[in-house]
């Protein structure tokens, strides 16, 4: 496996940054409003604790209500007084993401927002209820319908608060591994893995264009990427019903050099909190498998040409039309 992302370059800290990220002295969040889609476990889950010992509420997102329960009591006791609301919603299910993205537009502000969630089913022949792949429903298409929801509200949060909201598009390392762009997003594959890295894939393309449309209407939001490396279940702190006996163990082969699920939470958190953040920024572990997170500079996984009309087949997929203005391209 590659020790760093094969389609990327470290980009240098900003000047004179006296110190690496610190993901144990995160910057105050307190007043501040988090969404984290997949917050029942794994990755969302830690980063939704680490959002809420830095001070935010944290609105957790997540298909099933007992689990939501769990995470917010297990965040709890991490976190003695965390401010935690509940948002139910099935990615594998149009009208559920429906009834979220209205209620995530009707939220007083939003400052953050983690596109974490996602089926990890590995079964390529599976569908969401509206018969699209598994795979492209959850980790994209579901995306797409939230993003649009969301996104009055933070740009409403950016514009009188005077900082940039954040949406936070998590990939993976494995789009590396594709040998061509995505150009067909309907076009999937019958080996699950390949239709994961595919979806995610087409993650990326939508959070670049996302960041390029939004920087043109200089709407008060940034659209970040950020890949996670690898983390297991055999390195992932316990927490009561989210990491512990009740919970089966997910074995990995990477063990050995992976990370826990906590530190595989780190670059999220840092996109949606590190002041220095811009629009368009990719981080990342800085080998691409474990370690703290660092910025790098992404070249997207579709050529530009192409980018436009996948960009009107999302919005096609998921029904809705993102409300940030097309822009012209650059000659």
């Amino acid at each position: 496996m590659a020790r760093t992302p094969r389609n990327t370059h470290r980009t240098p800290e900003a000047p004179g940054e006296p110190v690496p990220w610190d993901p144990a002295g995160l910057p105050d969040q307190s007043g501040r409003t988090m969404v984290v889609t997949g917050a029942t476990s794994g990755i969302g889950y830690f980063a939704a604790e680490q959002l809420a010992g830095a001070g935010a509420r944290v609105v957790l997102a997540g298909r099933s209500p007992e689990r939501l329960r769990t995470a917010e009591a297990a965040i709890r006791s991490q976190v003695p007084g965390a401010s935690l609301d509940r948002l139910v919603v099935d990615l594998a299910e149009a009208s559920s993401v429906a009834a979220a993205s209205s209620a995530l537009a009707g939220l007083d502000r939003i400052d953050g927002l983690l596109l974490n969630g996602g089926s990890m089913a590995m079964k390529a022949a599976e569908t969401t209820r509206d018969g699209l792949p598994m795979q492209l429903g959850t980790h994209l298409v579901a995306n797409v319908a939230l993003t649009a929801g969301a996104l009055p509200a933070l740009a409403r949060t950016g514009e009188r608060s005077g900082v940039p909201a954040r949406i936070a598009h998590t990939s993976t390392g494995y789009v590396d591994l594709l040998r061509r762009p995505v150009t067909d997003p309907l076009r999937t594959s019958r080996i699950g893995v390949v239709a994961y890295t595919r979806a995610k894939a087409l993650t990326e393309v939508f959070g670049a264009e996302l960041h390029r449309r939004l920087r043109a209407a200089e709407a008060p939001v940034l659209s970040l990427v950020v890949r996670p490396g690898i983390g297991t279940d055999a390195r992932t702190p316990h927490r009561p019903g989210i990491r512990d006996r009740t919970v089966p163990l997910r074995r990995n082969p990477y063990t050995p050099w992976a990370q826990g699920k906590d530190a595989a939470a780190w670059p999220a958190v840092r996109a949606l909190t590190d002041p220095r953040a811009q629009g368009g920024e990719f981080y990342a572990p800085e080998n691409g498998v474990r370690g703290l997170p660092v910025r790098f500079e992404p070249r997207w996984t579709s050529p530009p040409d192409l980018v436009d009309g996948l960009w009107r087949r999302f919005e096609e997929l998921a029904g809705v039309a993102v409300p940030v203005p097309a822009a012209a391209r650059p000659d």
